[in-house]
């Protein structure tokens, strides 16, 4: 049995005069030998550092909110991103890349590896936003460790910058606890907001393990200076250290604010409408090699007007709108370059490996109908006719992207699915490609040799885990500060980084947000879209309500072959419903390993919403 050094005996048996010479002689962690004289005595020098393997790379992720597949420049979208342009151009596009589909999932998949149900957050922390089942506490328990605990603990320093959303509203204080905060999942330092929005120029800032007071610049500028800093003072202090980087920016969630110069580039860029929009990007996207050659695009949503439809002055409201939210992820993107610009500048840019995610989900429906100023209609929240809204956003029209706007300032529902151009539907309908369907860039200048280059392979957020770890050198532990570790879920991305036709190696994973479900099986895609959806639940005051029963085994499920069928145009359910059987089936299974069921919905996220806002209504009068 291997010894341990214990003071109180050791004391004891000094006191009694006993000779202790070789005493701790076989000791694992200790190999000198002790004895009252420090001459006869034998030091044996501890390392107790962590060491990263020799050669190990700088990572860095970049995860951009709320930004549909056909927005950015880099995947042929209408808004300017030379920086990602630039990363894409020398690295690799990913165009089968999945998110979770919404805010809180995608980053708790990304950050464990491992699918967001099975580490409870099968929606949000929030109180109204999460439910007292396994899947859906909102509490990140320790034997999920993270991507940047594992790093951390093989020699790496470890930085957490923006958007966090994974910390429970009971733990949000700067009382703590901190198990949950960034300095709890693995990160030396943090710099950015624990909530899923924050005013761009008023946010709500967090450094390591509290609030601190923002100086009125733009949040993307404090992002990018602090990162700097941050490896600014590695590189002086530690130059041969390795760094993980985690930059998860609040663009282009709402509020949607930015300076008037970014914003006013794009003046009268979006005059032509929603529809042109579509048709422009869908060519570009062509062109680019990013969607199929021989691929159709979508028909417009149901719930958008035609944009020839529209009346003129609700078209320049919508087109500003679209103008502001150009100019915020414009502004992101030049952020985002100046970081690169420093890497490049102090000679790390050769040794870092880059993953950009461009979006957490697909473009938002939160703006619904005419867009969102400073109120919304959300949950019902407030007692308006359909006139008098839109009447309201109208007269609205300077404050867009300013910092007047409300946290819930967003684009209308026209411009979601166009940003999401070449897919169906948005934000939160896991079941559809636009809510889950994501574009990932990798640039690694040590570790791919091909420039420009295209990949193809299925892929999931919970694979970038493995792949940063087999890139690193580093095994995933058994144990983290003693606690034993629960088996990621996701598969290595690395060897499709040097071989674009080796067949994909993430062949199944399911999806599911607000009971919206799906899943995916070796190119077939099984889906349903669950009602009450969240759209059905934004009501006026003057309409009528329809009542839609909650049941989901009442749900309609569709069937695609995505492989040959990649943005969901044809449902097969009809034609092969045995293949549809054998998904559903597997879904259930997934569900119950996973901790899926049962489905929380939009309609339960509402009333715990209106629970919530009376509870606090009594306690104000108290």
């Amino acid at each position: 049995m291997k010894k341990v050094f214990n003071p109180f005996i050791y004391m004891l048996m000094l006191l009694l005069g006993i000779s202790i010479a070789n005493t701790f002689a076989q000791t694992a962690e200790w190999k000198g030998t002790i004895d009252k004289s420090v001459k006869r005595s034998q030091a044996f020098k501890q390392d107790f550092s962590r060491k990263s393997p020799e050669g190990a790379p700088n990572v860095i992720w970049i995860l951009l909110d709320d930004v549909g597949y056909g927005a950015t420049s880099a995947f042929g979208g209408l808004i300017n991103t030379p920086n990602l342009d630039s990363l894409a151009n020398q690295g690799l596009r990913f165009t089968n890349f999945h998110t979770a589909g919404i805010c809180s999932p995608t980053r708790a998949a990304l950050l464990t590896g491992r699918n967001h149900h099975s580490v409870g957050m099968g929606l949000f922390p929030h109180y109204y936003l999460s439910a007292d089942f396994p899947g859906y506490n909102g509490y990140i328990q320790p034997q999920k460790g993270t991507i940047a605990e594992v790093l951390r603990e093989n020699g790496y320093s470890t930085y957490q910058l923006g958007k966090w959303h994974l910390t429970p509203d009971a733990e949000n204080t700067d009382l703590g606890p901190f198990d949950r905060w960034p300095s709890g999942k693995g990160f030396d330092h943090n710099f950015g907001f624990l909530g899923g929005a924050t005013d761009q120029y008023k946010p709500d800032l967090v450094e390591d393990n509290q609030h601190v007071t923002p100086d009125g610049r733009h949040l993307n500028e404090l992002l990018t200076d602090k990162a700097i800093g941050y490896l600014k003072r590695q590189q002086k202090g530690a130059p041969n250290k390795p760094f993980f980087l985690y930059y998860a920016t609040g663009a282009g969630h709402a509020p949607h604010q930015v300076d008037k110069v970014w914003s006013d580039k794009y003046k009268g860029k979006f005059d032509g409408g929603w529809d042109a929009y579509r048709e422009q990007v869908f060519a570009n996207q062509k062109k680019l090699g990013v969607i199929p050659s021989n691929a159709k695009l979508p028909e417009r949503n149901n719930y958008i007007k035609a944009w020839k439809d529209v009346p003129a002055d609700e078209k320049k409201l919508y087109a500003r709108f679209m103008e502001v939210y150009a100019g915020f992820l414009e502004q992101t993107d030049h952020e985002i370059g100046r970081l690169f610009q420093y890497l490049e500048s102090s000679g790390q840019l050769q040794n870092t490996a880059v993953f950009v995610i461009i979006g957490d989900n697909g473009g938002s429906k939160e703006g619904l109908e005419y867009g969102v100023t400073t109120k919304s209609i959300r949950f019902g929240a407030d007692n308006i006719t359909r006139e008098e809204y839109k009447k309201f956003v109208l007269g609205e029209y300077d404050k867009i992207g300013t910092k007047e706007v409300a946290t819930v300032a967003n684009y209308p529902l026209g411009w979601a699915q166009a940003t999401n151009t070449p897919f169906k539907f948005w934000k939160s309908d896991a079941n559809a490609e636009g809510a889950t369907h994501n574009p990932l860039i990798v640039y690694y200048p040590k570790g791919i040799s091909e420039k420009g280059g295209v990949r193809n392979q299925y892929a999931h957020l919970i694979d970038l885990f493995p792949t940063v770890t087999e890139l690193a050198g580093v095994k995933q532990p058994e144990t983290i500060r003693g606690i034993k570790q629960d088996p990621l879920h996701g598969t290595s991305l690395a060897y499709a980084l040097q071989d674009k036709n080796a067949p994909a190696r993430h062949t199944q994973q399911y999806y599911t947000i607000f009971g919206n479900r799906a899943i995916y099986k070796d190119g077939w895609k099984a889906a349903a879209a669950h009602r009450p959806n969240s759209l059905d639940l934004f009501t006026y005051a003057d309409e009528a309500k329809t009542v839609i029963e909650n049941d989901p085994d009442k749900d309609v499920w569709e069937l695609y072959h995505i492989s040959d069928d990649f943005n969901e145009l044809n449902n097969l359910a009809a034609k092969h419903p045995e293949k549809l059987k054998e998904l559903k089936a597997l879904f259930d299974a997934e569900a119950v390993k996973y901790n899926i069921y049962p489905l929380i919905d939009i309609e339960y996220a509402a009333q715990r919403f209106k629970e919530q806002q009376a509870r606090q209504q009594q306690q104000a009068k108290k």
